[in-house]
């Protein structure tokens, strides 16, 4: 409903302001507001409306940097695995792994946060540095962050299908960012996959078990994931397993 309602309202702007074109109008009223349409010879007006369409596109890629740069990554690929070893179909559900996973990728890259708002946010803010400052000042805790958690594997097989040369003396800084990204990226599919296999292993010896006992009293009709279901759920609560996987993920950043 939300998504209709905004269309609406583009779709009446952009009638308002076609109209108002083709019919010479200096000024137009919506919804109480008066804009007017007249040309310009100053750059500085095209300059901003530059920026601020370079703005709404980086407002746009925002999910996808989320997903890219950070530990988001890992966190909900870990939750869902574990939510697959439980074989507890859609429970939790979608919005409280993502919800739990944001959380604990604000809380693990609040250090790098502070950093860039020291960095780049406020000398921005104040004057003391232009745009392209900022955004260098902004990048580089998040290069680092980046660099930190990516193996040199995976770091190796981009720098050499870019073209780099490398060599024993590689900093961060020669890196470029492009290379840096999938590098990491990779990185982490393979970090969340192992620690998913290492949840699988406890559940599938009690899936085995059951299975087993099953088919030696002769309940081969019965189904061996609804009986096992109530027992990998109280191994989970015994264990604290809420507070076992976080506590891994969390250490796993470090």
């Amino acid at each position: 409903m939300t998504k209709i309602v905004k269309v609406l309202i583009i779709t009446t702007v952009l009638i308002v302001l076609c109209n108002s074109v083709v019919y010479g109008a200096p000024e137009i009223s919506l919804f109480g507001k008066t804009i007017s349409l007249k040309d310009t010879n100053d750059p500085n007006d095209y300059v901003i409306s530059i920026q601020i369409l370079i703005l709404l596109t980086v407002l746009t890629l925002a999910p996808s940097i989320l997903i890219m740069v950070t530990s988001f990554t890992r966190i909900i690929i870990v939750l869902s695995f574990m939510r697959n070893a439980l074989a507890t179909q859609q429970t939790p559900p979608n919005q409280v792994l993502i919800g739990l996973a944001l959380f604990l990728t604000f809380f693990i890259m609040s250090p790098t946060i502070d950093q860039i708002n020291e960095q780049a946010v406020k000398p921005f803010l104040n004057g003391e540095i232009n745009q392209e400052e900022a955004f260098n000042n902004a990048l580089e805790p998040i290069r680092e962050f980046m660099f930190k958690q990516t193996r040199g594997k995976d770091l190796a097989l981009f720098i050499k299908a870019s073209g780099i040369e490398q060599n024993d003396n590689l900093k961060l800084e020669d890196i470029p960012t492009r290379v840096l990204i999938p590098a990491f990226m990779i990185s982490e599919l393979k970090t969340a996959f192992q620690m998913g296999f290492v949840l699988f292993i406890p559940f599938l010896v009690i899936d085995m078990v059951v299975a087993s006992t099953l088919m030696s009293m002769g309940m081969m009709m019965l189904p061996p994931v609804m009986i096992s279901l109530p027992f990998k759920i109280l191994l989970f609560i015994m264990v604290d397993g809420w507070n076992l996987v976080v506590k891994q993920l969390l250490l796993s950043f470090n």
